[in-house]
């Protein structure tokens, strides 16, 4: 920038990128609040991939007392901007271009120069905190109107182990829901609208929810609710929910005594069979 051209002098402030130009958009942002009598409007301008789309943003900006900041990967089309920027006497700003030659010397190794990478490897990511805050907002039965949106639901009685299955999976990037199943209490009526091929019950032996139950008691520091760890309660608890398993039609496996990578694997891999023409759903 020449001396002669003052922060006050621009009206507008364009942020191309061959992506979705969010950083640099926030960077500019959090600059300008440095100087706060300023009004000039920041404009991004995505997804600049071809010297047609910097052509246009010249004819755009060329008349507009403004500047360019860009953050474009390929080097040629970098080049072509600033060129058409000079040309033109319009200021511009590459954000992309020395830094992307200081690593290049310091990593001796040519960049990809692809746009659109980083959103791409951070998809998963993405994906995976979706995942996660859609399994705590649907633990333990809550939030059952949208029950729908889930991509496995879990149900099981009481410590079968839904809950931290559930977390496994959503760090995995699935979109899980656990409901319990209390004989006697009735399910949420929205679990009848839902596809039932994605929902899987878990069956557990008695001697390991008896386990469960008694250490879950013991680290309450409480002995109440005696049928809670009885073992005939339990073993009738069991019946009663595999016998609605059974006439509900869902698919069950069986948690005893196995690790939750085992049995995450036995879920994902029977979702993803059943949905492999949509997978990853």
């Amino acid at each position: 920038m020449t001396e002669n051209l003052r922060l006050n002098d621009f009206q507008m402030i364009y942020v191309a990128s061959c992506g979705e130009g969010i950083n640099a958009f926030n960077l500019v942002e959090s600059t300008l609040v440095q100087f706060p009598d300023n009004v000039i409007s920041v404009v991004k301008v995505p997804h600049i991939r071809t010297e047609n789309q910097v052509e246009e943003l010249i004819e755009k900006v060329k008349d507009i007392e403004s500047l360019i900041v860009h953050t474009i990967v390929d080097q040629n089309l970098r080049q072509f901007l600033t060129r058409r920027g000079i040309e033109n006497k319009i200021v511009t700003i590459d954000l992309m271009g020395p830094v992307i030659s200081k690593i290049q010397t310091f990593l001796n190794q040519a960049p990809l120069q692809k746009p659109g990478l980083y959103r791409e490897t951070h998809q998963v990511d993405l994906k995976q905190i979706s995942a996660i805050d859609f399994a705590l907002a649907h633990d333990d039965g809550l939030n059952p109107e949208t029950l729908d949106q889930a991509e496995i639901i879990l149900l099981g009685l009481s410590r079968a182990g839904k809950t931290p299955l559930s977390m496994y999976m959503s760090v995995l990037g699935w979109k899980v829901a656990n409901i319990p199943v209390v004989p006697g209490v009735s399910m949420p009526e929205s679990l009848k609208s839902v596809d039932r091929r994605r929902i899987v019950a878990l069956n557990i032996n008695v001697e390991q929810l008896l386990a469960h139950r008694k250490m879950r008691q013991e680290s309450l520091g409480t002995k109440d609710f005696y049928s809670y760890s009885s073992r005939k309660d339990i073993e009738t608890e069991i019946k009663t929910v595999q016998k609605y398993y059974v006439t509900s039609g869902f698919s069950m496996i069986d948690v005893s005594n196995k690790p939750i990578e085992t049995s995450a694997e036995e879920i994902i891999e029977m979702i993803t069979r059943r949905f492999r023409a949509n997978a990853h759903l």
